[in-house]
């Protein structure tokens, strides 16, 4: 399988479990917003990555990159 989606150029990251597609060069924020999560993080609570390391909103996305509200 491969890392980037050829349909579209899409980049495949998850959220919390659920998959979610985005356009190269986006961020953090916009794939919490995409998964319907930004509202939580604005609420308080924090993303972090797979390793447990909490993001910044204004990070950079890799593909297959695992991210959890918490």
């Amino acid at each position: 399988m491969t890392a980037v989606r050829r349909r579209g150029k899409h980049v495949r990251v998850y959220v919390n479990g659920a998959p979610v597609e985005l356009a190269p060069g986006m961020t953090v924020r916009h794939a919490l917003l995409a998964a319907g999560h930004l509202d939580r993080v604005a609420a308080g609570r924090k993303a972090y990555d797979d390793w447990g390391n909490e993001v910044g909103l204004d990070g950079a996305l890799t593909p297959e990159m695992r991210l959890w509200v918490k």
